[in-house]
Parts: C-alpha cells; structure tokens; sequence
C-alpha cells in the first residue's frame, strides 16, 4: 500500500473539513471532489489571451467586450429581420412581446417593457401595435385599479406559432459553430453580466448622472479604466 498516498489523501480530507474555502461546498463526497477541482482549477496558469485588433496599441479588453456585444446584437437582429420577413410582424420586438407574454401569462405594461429591456415609449408603442393587431389585450389589474394588465390573445398566439419554425432557426444561426460547452459558458458569463447590469437599468437613473454612479457605486477600483 502507498501509505504517503493515504497521508496526502487524508490531509486533504482535513484541509476540506476544516477549510473556509470549502464552506459552500457539501460536506461529502462530491463536494470533496468540487472542492479539488476548484483548488487546482486556481493553481492553474491563466489561459493565454487572445489578440484583438487595437491590442499592441493599448487597446483595453473592456473596449473590445463592448464593441463585439454590440455587433452581436445587430447581427442577432439582422437574423430576427429575417425570420419575420413576409408575415405580419413589423418588427422583431412585437413577436418577442408575444414570446414573453406566452411563456409569463398576462403582465403590467411597465413589467413587459422592462422585461424586454427597453424605454417607456419605445416599449409602449410595441405594446399599443400588438393591441391593434388583436395579437394583445389590455385590461384592469384586480390588485391596481391604475395598472393595466397585457395578455396574449388567441390570434396572438396563432400568428406567433405560424412563425416559430423560422424564430427558431434564427435563434440557432445567433449560436454560430459554438460547441455545446462553449455555449454553456457564454451563458455562465452572459448571465452574469445580466445580474451585473438588470440591478442598475430598473432604477431608471437619469443619464447625466449613470456613469458616474455606475462606477462610484458598483465598480471596485481595481476594475475602472481610465
């Protein structure tokens, strides 16, 4: 028997019984092995960095992020484009209502247009369409007498369904030749930027003041540019 491995074994049993970075770890075997998958996992050399365009002339990662998720939303939405060309849909925002509305039941106008992440006016005028196409009803909250509540009607429904095939081929082009462990660590990423940003876009901060807010209160030091 390997008595020095059994020693190593047992130290490391002790390490993660009595540790504080295994606290959020369960206190048996497959948490011991999250626990050495993690430790080793911080061991490990940072992966190498990739080049971006700009990069020997200092151009900071957080520039390129910002401009590659901006391309990605107009490539997405070039795609979306097409996926509602020759049907009744005018945009891509009335189908992605729809969507919302079907997968969450009836809403407030204001909790629908946050969802969807847009301003007041835009997500009201989307909103108002859907209720003139007879895609959507409106009616009175039984809690709010002042909010009005949004449901997908069956006419909604049914023009959503006769262009889903075509919604969801475009949402798998968005995907590109990503492997399936690549798309799941885009959506670890991705989500965390949601749980970074969503916070701060429903406080509706004034634009003059959001910058500076931003980083005054949510931004570490470490992580400003200037």
């Amino acid at each position: 028997m390997n008595y020095q491995l059994l020693k190593d074994v047992l130290s490391l049993v002790e390490a993660f019984d009595s540790g504080t970075n295994s606290a959020s770890c369960d206190k048996d075997l497959a948490g011991f092995k999250k626990w050495i998958a993690a430790s080793e996992k911080e061991k490990m050399p940072a992966a190498d960095e990739p080049y971006w365009d700009g990069k020997e002339n200092g151009r900071s990662p957080e520039s390129v992020i910002s401009t590659l998720l901006v391309h990605m939303n107009r490539y997405a939405k070039t795609y979306s484009r097409s996926a509602i060309h020759g049907s009744d849909f005018s945009t891509q925002e009335e189908f992605i209502y729809l969507i919302n509305l079907k997968a969450f039941g009836p809403m407030a106008k204001m909790e629908l247009v946050k969802k969807n992440i847009q301003d007041k006016p835009t997500g009201m005028l989307t909103i108002n369409r859907l209720i003139a196409n007879g895609w959507a009803l409106q009616g009175s909250s039984e809690t709010d007498k002042r909010s009005r509540i949004v449901s997908i009607t069956e006419k909604g429904l049914q023009v959503l369904e006769q262009q889903m095939d075509s919604i969801r081929q475009a949402t798998m082009i968005v995907s590109g030749d990503l492997s399936h462990n690549e798309k799941m660590e885009l959506i670890r990423l991705l989500g965390k930027l949601e749980r970074f940003h969503h916070p701060i876009f429903i406080q509706n901060i004034e634009s003059r003041n959001l910058l500076d807010t931003v980083s005054q209160t949510y931004l570490s030091p470490k992580n400003q540019t200037a």
